[in-house]
């Protein structure tokens, strides 16, 4: 592993596998610096190869910032470990306009070669942390909370699921292999939504088995199944109504029966859907649609 030991603690600290960050960074680098020379040519022109810089990173907007030790984690590997990564606010802080994030110093072709990469990472989470953070405040006292899903950007996941918590809101599964969800293709492979749950036991006791349903029938067919997290999707608010007062009514309430309102929800309706008494709100758009918080990096000497 490249990276130095005070960024491999603190991505450790915030749950970020050092290993998975250090091997992603290598590989984003990779992309810029590729081909015959392998250098960033116009850098390489310009400055000397001993050349010290130190250099400001700077918030060109408001926002959440996350991502903090993984930009550290690029320079880190774009310098062989010779930049230092000084972070000026915390993790997951709100910022200003113009505030300073972290000062780096190192060596010129280092910290420009690195830039790009590690801003486009520091952005990016950042970006999903804000969104969250606005979701997550809109459901402030109303016991629901946002959730995000499978729909991240490739090889990026961790980094956006991170970025969804450090803003407030929740994470779903990781992936296919720690939650089972049945959805319309599995009911119709199976032929039910009970058979389909019970495939998934079958072959798989351990895990759990979350079903999609659509209405209130399919709702009290899986809650029969056993199943004790259901989504609801594409509902409108009387129809979540429907299904939570239906299935509040059948459950076992020794085991209650977890509810995700799903499918195009809005910040505007956020509270509305909450209401119906559901527990989650799941939202793609977290980690598929959030924008950046724009943040520079400006060279000061």
């Amino acid at each position: 592993m490249t990276l130095s030991e005070p960024t491999a603690q603190a991505l450790a600290e915030i749950g970020i596998d050092p290993q998975y960050v250090d091997e992603l960074a290598q590989r984003a680098l990779a992309e810029d610096l590729g081909g015959p020379r392998g250098v960033d040519v116009t850098t390489v022109a310009t400055f000397d190869a001993e050349q010290m810089v130190t250099a400001e990173v700077v918030a060109r907007a408001a926002g959440i910032i996350v991502g903090l030790p993984i930009a550290a984690a690029v320079f880190d590997v774009a310098s062989g470990g010779r930049c230092s990564f000084t972070a000026h606010v915390a993790e997951a802080s709100a910022v200003l306009r113009g505030d300073v994030l972290a000062t780096i110093v190192g060596p010129a072709r280092a910290v420009l070669t690195a830039e790009r990469t590690a801003l486009n990472l520091l952005c990016r989470t950042s970006g999903v942390a804000t969104h969250a953070f606005l979701w997550a405040q809109e459901l402030v006292g109303t016991g629901a909370t946002v959730l995000d899903t499978r729909k991240t950007t490739p090889g990026l996941r961790r980094l956006e699921k991170y970025a969804v918590r450090a803003g407030g809101g929740g994470n779903k599964r990781m992936g296919l292999y720690d939650v089972a969800m049945i959805k319309d293709n599995h009911k119709r492979a199976a032929g039910s939504i009970t058979a389909a749950y019970k495939k998934i036991q079958d072959a798989f006791p351990d895990i759990i088995t979350q079903v999609e349903v659509t209405n209130v029938d399919e709702a009290l067919e899986a809650v029969k199944a056993g199943a004790t997290f259901l989504l609801c999707d594409n509902m409108t608010t009387d129809q979540l109504t429907e299904v939570v007062a239906a299935v509040r009514e059948a459950e076992d309430k020794a085991h209650p029966v977890e509810l995700e309102a799903t499918g195009n929800l809005t910040l505007e309706r956020a509270k509305e859907v909450a209401a119906t008494g559901v527990n989650y709100l799941s939202v793609g758009g977290l980690t598929h649609s959030s924008p950046i918080v724009d943040i520079a990096l400006d060279i000061r000497d």
